[in-house]
């Protein structure tokens, strides 16, 4: 290490000509949903904050101008070929995690829902943990939600084939809702926001925080892996690490930064990694995972409708909230459609040929904490997880209820999403895919919610930290993601990661001051 770190607010570390050490009040680990918030509030009430992001650093303008295999190559953790290991019956389960400065913000539908009530009433009244009741995280709710310029998306905005599902869930007595994202009004339906917005609209954290951040003092180091938390006299006291400045992306020059106190923001999967480089083995860490496992429906209709065109997710039902399930409008980038299309050669021309009269639609379960992170081969940790079988049955629910809204909307046949299973074309081969025995593995299942290897607790027999973030057994070190909930909690987790983050920033301003 030679030098000390620029005063540019974004240094991009992977062209640095060597390391660095650099002090600073905090450090924070991180850059996406939880870490940006933290960062920009602590920022904003005058500590001299410093962000160091594994990711690159690319401005929102370009991201706007990716195409979708770019954004994949550029923004998406491991390209996206990041999974969960099913064990026994469970699928293997695709997750889309971000690694970029704005983390897997830039990479969300932009869909904004609170922890629903009873979540929170579990977390009080089961847990004991009044610290995160509804009422305690309502300031931090609005707080993030008017930064987000979080709106309810117009039905004009809709796409046709929200539309299609729409109709069927009303005829079959189900009510859909409007989705509220994060788009203020400036969305022009580009159908694209998982891999990047070209109107500019989505006010991720790169968009709604940085520069807001970087306005008030604080630096922030793409490019940089952390490795290990420094612990001096028993605290935590800084961190260090490696760019990634070498061949292909792979570790470079050395960096060290001493700080009075660490946030750790790396998410789900890599924040027992850091936790335990300092010898950590807190109750559970690195266990009790939840993903919210879920799966796209597709639906061919007689007639063109275009789904591109609109709101990539518009609207919701929530109907069947209390079995565990709810069902979430979307329809990505017709080549992502295309790639996940059945059949080979000529029959996956065919199909792709009907795009243009394809819906999709997407359910999601409310799972159990049935996953749990290692160390993997290289620097990505491996997530094993194993589905319980009341899931199973929620998740096979969830596509025979979509199944019936399309083919009540008219639709001629529907492609579920089980590999070997022909297209079905009646409502008794639905109810007969969700009666029958099948193999779990057959199941295409996505994530994008991993949730809970750091559960925050009362004390340290039941959890990683504490109500204010604080690790029991390192003070000084603190944890701010989605690691810490400690459950699932059903919906779309960014503004309730955000909201988490926003009153921990708050408790601990007051503790640095």
């Amino acid at each position: 290490m030679k030098g000390i770190l620029s005063d540019a607010p974004i240094v991009h570390g992977r062209e640095l000509p060597h390391g660095f050490r650099h002090a600073c009040d905090v450090v924070v680990v991180g850059s996406g949903a939880s870490g940006m918030t933290v960062a920009t509030i602590l920022a904003e009430a005058g500590h001299d904050v410093l962000i160091l992001e594994e990711g690159p650093y690319h401005r929102p303008e370009d991201i706007g101008r990716f195409e979708p295999s770019t954004s994949l190559r550029r923004l998406f953790r491991e390209a996206g070929m990041v999974a969960a290991v099913g064990v026994g019956q469970t699928p293997l389960i695709s997750l889309t995690l971000g690694r970029a400065v704005g983390g897997s913000s830039l990479l969300t539908g932009g869909v904004c829902f609170r922890i629903p009530s009873a979540v929170h009433h579990g977390w009080v009244h089961e847990q004991g943990l009044h610290e995160i009741s509804e009422r305690s995280l309502e300031a931090a709710y609005e707080a993030v939600e008017k930064r987000l310029a979080v709106r309810e998306v117009p039905e004009s905005m809709r796409s046709e084939s929200s539309n299609r599902f729409v109709l069927g869930a009303e005829r079959l007595g189900y009510t859909m809702r409007s989705l509220r994202r994060n788009t203020g009004d400036d969305c022009e339906g580009n159908g694209r926001c998982n891999f990047g917005c070209p109107a500019g609209a989505k006010r991720s954290v790169d968009v709604s925080y940085l520069p807001d951040f970087v306005a008030h003092g604080g630096r922030v180091v793409s490019d940089a892996l952390v490795e290990q938390v420094i612990v001096k006299n028993g605290r935590a006291a800084g961190v260090r690490g490696r760019l990634l400045g070498g061949k292909f992306g792979a570790p470079s020059h050395e960096f060290e930064v001493e700080a009075r106190t660490v946030v750790v923001c790396t998410g789900t999967l890599h924040t027992p990694q850091l936790l335990r480089s300092i010898g950590l083995r807190s109750y559970g860490l690195g266990r009790f995972i939840t993903l919210h496992p879920a799966a796209r429906v597709v639906a061919r209709f007689p007639d063109r409708i275009d789904g591109w065109n609109g709101a990539l997710q518009s609207c919701y039902s929530d109907d069947l909230e209390s079995e565990g399930i709810l069902f979430n409008a979307v329809y990505t980038a017709v080549n992502v459609i295309a790639a996940g299309l059945p059949g080979i050669g000529p029959a996956l021309h065919e199909r792709a040929r009907q795009i243009p009269n394809l819906a999709m639609f997407g359910a999601m379960v409310h799972d159990e904490a049935g996953g749990y992170v290692t160390t993997g081969i290289g620097r990505e940790p491996t997530l094993v997880y194993e589905m319980a079988p009341k899931d199973l049955l929620r998740l096979k629910k969830g596509m025979r209820v979509l199944a019936e809204m399309a083919l009540e909307a008219g639709a001629e046949e529907v492609v579920l999403p089980i590999f070997g299973m022909p297209a079905i074309t009646s409502r008794a081969q639905a109810l007969a895919m969700e009666r029958d025995p099948i193999d779990a593995r057959r199941i295409e299942c996505l994530a994008f919610h991993p949730l809970g290897s750091a559960r925050m607790a009362n004390d340290a027999r039941s959890g990683t930290v504490d109500t204010n973030g604080e690790c029991f057994d390192a003070p000084g070190l603190y944890v701010a993601d989605g690691s810490i909930f400690p459950t699932s909690i059903g919906v779309n987790s960014q503004v309730p990661i955000m909201a988490m983050a926003t009153r921990l920033a708050w408790r601990l301003s007051e503790r640095l001051a």
